[in-house]
């Protein structure tokens, strides 16, 4: 065992803590995470090796095991944990690790922790762990064999297989190869394509890709639903949006105007639609949680209208202001309207949220997170204090904020 310092205080409760970052754990054997105990660790690195012997994950979870039996031997109180997070290893991965390793922590109250891991995808997640509790040391766990550049190979062909790694190591390429073969088609220049893989990397850095992706997941662009025309008005105006920015840019150049000048009338020009996009957009997702009786989102979608517009003023408003059409003073005053009037619809969203809960019967309602793992069944509502206490499954309660409640059905879906 190798790690920053050495468990010295034999008083002290260790856990032994490995992670499965993309969830292989319920992708392949459909088992949920956390696994607390050595008897379900065992159990799930025993089914994951079954269903997939070359998946790193299940040496893992047997080598945490091994450091568990270990610990115990030489006398520590000691427990161990297998905590997983979700496929695409983004923003939803790094969520669901913590809200899994809260609820360890809860069940049993370590003082310190080993962290076991397969590699650097999950050493990434180490500080959010010690932010919520003392890693006393780090174990790396190298499968011998695929130390061979023979066997070095075969693992990197099977790691290409996944969604994750495909998109990164085959999508960027053609993404590029695509934007520049039709920017030469249209005859655009360079501009436009540099720009949209901007935009993707700002989206990318800033953790937006998934939730971005997720939306589309849930457009639910049929012709059968009402939703589908506001949906395919939404994607005409975009489109016409597109080629009004590229109009604009266009005729900058032609009357002699630098290419800045061009950029910031064609992102102008971009922009002229993008409300009107938005709020068909909105509208068809009001419409699709009618029909499907999931009411409870139209709030979320509410807020979504704010801040869409608090976005849409300061962005129109900033270009304008670079543009010299308005003055730096109109520019602090339609931004500061702007905000106000999103914030206001927010602040409605939220109180009538808080309204349709205390309207709601909670006790006893199943609980699940974004993703569908189960947390556990409300035991309790304290809406003095707005907060909902939950039995989860390992017998012990838990506080949430009411805040976190994103959607109420025949379940409870908290974030």
């Amino acid at each position: 065992m190798s790690g920053k310092d050495k468990i010295v205080n034999k008083e002290e409760r260790v856990l032994v803590l490995v992670s499965d970052i993309d969830n292989d754990l319920y992708r392949k054997t459909g088992i949920n995470g956390p696994l607390l105990g050595k008897v379900q660790v065992l159990n799930g690195a025993t089914q994951l090796a079954l269903a997939d012997p070359q998946d790193t994950d299940s040496n893992a979870m047997f080598e945490a095991v091994r450091l568990y039996d270990e610990l115990k031997d030489k006398g520590y109180s000691v427990n161990v944990a297998s905590i997983t997070g979700a496929e695409s290893e983004g923003y939803e991965a790094d969520r669901e690790i913590i809200r899994q390793l809260e609820l360890v922590l809860a069940q049993y109250k370590a003082d310190s922790c080993v962290f076991v891991t397969d590699g650097e995808s999950d050493k990434r997640i180490l500080p959010m762990i010690e932010a919520r509790i003392k890693v006393n040391s780090i174990k790396l766990v190298i499968v011998k064999q695929a130390e061979n550049l023979e066997n070095t190979y075969f693992t990197i062909l099977e790691k290409l297989k996944e969604p994750h790694y495909a998109r990164i190591i085959f999508g960027i390429p053609a993404m590029l190869l695509l934007l520049f073969a039709i920017s030469y088609v249209i005859g655009i220049g360079w501009e436009l394509p540099v720009g949209l893989i901007g935009l993707y990397l700002f989206l990318k850095g800033f953790g937006l890709e998934d939730s971005l992706v997720e939306s589309f997941r849930s457009f639910g662009f049929s012709i059968d639903r009402m939703s589908f025309v506001f949906y395919l008005a939404s994607i005409i105006f975009i489109i016409t949006s597109f080629f009004i920015g590229i109009g604009n840019y266009q005729e900058q150049l032609t009357l002699g105007n630098n290419q800045s000048m061009a950029i910031f009338y064609g992102i102008q020009g971009f922009l002229i639609l993008l409300p009107l996009v938005f709020l068909l957009y909105l509208i068809g997702r009001l419409i699709d949680t009618r029909t499907s009786r999931h009411l409870f989102r139209g709030y979320k979608y509410m807020i979504y209208i704010g801040s869409s517009f608090i976005f849409w003023v300061l962005i129109y408003s900033f270009m304008s202001w670079l543009m010299g059409t308005i003055y730096f003073s109109q520019f602090i005053n339609y931004s500061v309207i702007a905000i106000i009037i999103g914030v206001l619809v927010s602040m409605i969203a939220g109180f009538l949220k808080g309204r349709a809960i205390k309207g709601r019967r909670l006790k006893d309602k199943l609980v699940v997170n974004e993703l569908g793992a189960l947390i556990g069944k409300i035991g309790k509502v304290d809406q003095k204090h707005g907060r909902v206490i939950i039995n989860t499954s390992f017998g012990n309660p838990v506080n949430y904020s009411i805040d976190r409640i994103v959607d109420i059905t025949d379940k409870v879906v908290i974030k």
